[in-house]
């Protein structure tokens, strides 16, 4: 499973023309599924995702995370993380998972992100925002910094 995490001011998502869904600040996390990926990948990114500590303190300094300073996240689905591009120029997708995996998985992460974006008191409870899967989708946003972050469940070292 990989993840690109980038810092937002805020982003949305339209699909058709109508804008799905919208954060502020925050994260925004697109999402690539391989076809070996499981609930144990899940665990790692969504742990390493909510505790990522790339939010400004006091002093300007990126030592703070989304769970501690009540920002926002948006999960959107993007195969294309699973491209390999060794051979040739034209990417293969073959390592992404096909929709009857990808999409239980992508729906497990959603609720599974919530919950640990929940697990700390907070004003108010936080919902995970998403996109469409396998829309096609316009994503916009602000990316703040810039920052982003890649992640990859198989290299944990």
């Amino acid at each position: 499973m990989r993840a690109v995490v980038q810092r937002t001011k805020h982003c949305s998502v339209t699909i058709n023309g109508t804008v799905k869904s919208k954060i502020g600040a925050g994260m925004l996390v697109l999402l690539g599924i391989a076809e070996d990926d499981s609930t144990e990948d899940i665990d790692y990114l969504v742990k390493k995702i909510v505790n990522l500590r790339i939010f400004d303190d006091s002093n300007g300094v990126m030592n703070i995370s989304v769970l501690s300073n009540g920002g926002e996240i948006m999960v959107v689905s993007q195969f294309t993380l699973m491209a390999q591009t060794a051979k040739g120029n034209r990417p293969s997708y073959i390592k992404a998972a096909k929709a009857e995996i990808s999409i239980p998985l992508y729906e497990e992460f959603v609720k599974r992100l919530e919950c640990a974006l929940n697990s700390e008191p907070s004003t108010a409870p936080r919902k995970v925002a998403t996109g469409e899967f396998g829309a096609d989708m316009k994503v916009e946003l602000l990316n703040d910094g810039p920052v982003t972050i890649l992640l990859d469940s198989k290299n944990r070292e």
